[in-house]
């Protein structure tokens, strides 16, 4: 049977303009589908939201297939091409992170809550299958709620086990179900910033209060105030040179008076090096309870709120071009997935978070190869170090860990100045205009909305602070929201009920709108 090559123009959406999509060359049967269809593109597109635009090209599954295939391709490549244009920005945003992971994954390994070797190995291994699906520097960091208390609490390492798995279903469910997606599309604009500003400040304030207040001024001669403010300073000479690697150099100076300090001290721990043996870690009995309701139920609005939502969020402002931003329902598959599968092992309930995000876009990481640099590094060690490293970062100073989660919390609070700017501001004025409405009017609105945006958000900020609790910001911000939404969803109900107790205009009258075109 004859075939002809006929080529079929996409009309792209703003979704997939970033992906960069121009045409698919199919052969097409005059009268059927052959069956031995072939498709070339230019570059990566998100399978999933583009089928939609071909139906009956080609079938459901082989396109898939093809589409995932392309997308990884092209995602690769951008990994790489990045990489060889930056390595030391790259390699330096690796390590924007470490301020958040270090001391939580050592407190609990000192407190015997997680196993440190599966924790290395499988985090390392969610940061480098995330690297390369999704081509940005997605972080991989502890549940602050569950490690909390579970250090707190001194949770046995089932209850930690426990109150993972728990996590993970729940993320889970609520991935598969689409509600991910539902809350996404429903939450505000300025509730999301909020939780963002929020966790922002949280960072600053915990960068004060545990890592550099504790400090004294000239002793210990490794780890004092004056070494802060030499980094402080450092820090804001290197934000006017945007190519130097800041946060490789503070680490390898870091770890270079860790090493030193290590080497001085008679007592290094009862850690030894060896290779990995998995162990399986089953919760039993009232360790599921003790976990989920203790420590899994604090954490579901954290993880919902900023490791999910305000993720998607933050990856569209710091990314908006390339590569496309991944959905809510697929970053809730990667938390639920590396979950319910390191969990079982010992490993540390992690998540993603948007100030780890923020921390190593900071520093200079600009595609996911920063993060598969990461996670070879820390699987590596996992597999063959294991808990000998535990001493090493005991001893990393914390006047220098300090300052990376002081910039980090800084770079994730500057989102909140576009909190007036979103794309929804511009659809309402669009839906506005020509309604009988003059200009004055309209940039009247625009302006209270603006003032409105920039209430609602720093209530969901005052809320997350006050009560150190993302979810009880999260239920201010959406209350205040809707009270500032209530006068003007009256004003629209009164304004349909008049519009139709009106009788229609004469033919020819002209005073209308439909008669001005006349």
């Amino acid at each position: 049977m004859e075939c002809e090559m006929e080529v079929v123009q996409v009309m792209l959406s703003g979704k997939a303009k970033r992906s960069g999509l121009n045409a698919v060359l199919t052969p097409v049967s005059k009268s059927r589908p052959t069956g031995r269809d072939c498709v070339m593109r230019a570059a990566s597109y998100r399978w999933c939201e583009f089928t939609s635009e071909l139906p009956g090209i080609l079938p459901p599954r082989n396109y898939s297939m093809l589409a995932w295939r392309d997308h990884l391709r092209t995602i690769t490549q951008h990994n790489l091409h990045t990489l060889r244009h930056a390595p030391l920005s790259e390699l330096s945003g690796a390590l924007g992170d470490l301020g958040t992971l270090l001391p939580l994954m050592i407190a609990m390994t000192l407190t015997n809550t997680i196993d440190l070797p599966t924790t290395l190995v499988f985090s390392g291994l969610t940061n480098i299958l995330t690297g390369v699906v999704y081509g940005i520097p997605l972080p991989v960091q502890p549940m602050k709620a569950i490690a909390s208390v579970a250090i707190s609490q001194a949770f046995t390492r089932s209850e930690t086990m426990a109150a993972g798995l728990t996590m993970g279903t729940a993320v889970l469910v609520l991935s598969a179900t689409g509600l991910l997606g539902w809350l996404n599309r429903v939450v505000p604009v300025p509730v999301v910033k909020g939780i963002q500003v929020g966790a922002g400040f949280a960072l600053v304030i915990n960068a004060g209060s545990n890592l550099l207040l504790p400090l004294q001024w000239v002793s210990p001669g490794w780890d004092n105030r004056i070494w802060a403010i030499g980094a402080f300073l450092a820090l804001a000479i290197a934000s006017l040179m945007p190519r130097m690697p800041y946060a490789l150099v503070v680490f390898c100076i870091g770890i270079l008076i860790a090493g030193i300090a290590v080497a001085s001290s008679p007592y290094h721990g009862d850690f030894h090096a060896g290779i990995w043996r998995p162990s399986v870690h089953v919760p039993e009995g009232h360790a599921w309870w003790t976990g989920a309701i203790d420590a899994a139920l604090p954490q579901l609005p954290l993880t919902t709120l900023n490791s999910i939502l305000a993720v998607t969020s933050l990856s569209a402002s710091l990314f908006p071009n390339y590569p496309p931003t991944p959905s809510t329902t697929s970053i809730g598959f990667s938390v639920a997935i590396a979950n319910l599968i390191g969990c079982w092992f010992g490993a540390m309930p992690v998540c993603h978070g948007s100030g780890g995000l923020a921390g190593q876009y900071r520093f200079g990481a600009r595609s996911g190869s920063s993060v598969i640099i990461l996670g070879t590094f820390k699987l590596l060690l996992g597999l063959f170090v294991g808990e000998a490293i535990v001493p090493l970062l005991q001893r990393f100073p914390k006047s220098l860990l300090g300052v990376m989660v002081l910039a980090a919390g800084v770079e994730l609070a500057k989102v909140g100045q576009s909190v007036s700017q979103s794309q929804d501001l511009w659809q309402r004025a669009e839906n506005d205009y020509g309604n009988e409405r003059s200009l004055d009017d309209l940039k009247k609105d625009q302006e209270q909305e603006e003032k409105n945006r920039w209430l609602v958000m720093l209530v969901t900020v005052a809320g997350c602070l006050a009560f150190k609790n993302d979810a009880i910001g999260f239920i201010a911000g959406l209350t205040w929201h809707w009270s500032l939404q209530l006068p003007r969803l009256i004003e629209r109900l009164r304004g349909g009920r008049s519009i139709r107790l009106q009788d229609d205009p004469e033919p020819g009258s002209g005073n209308g709108l439909l008669g001005r075109g006349s």
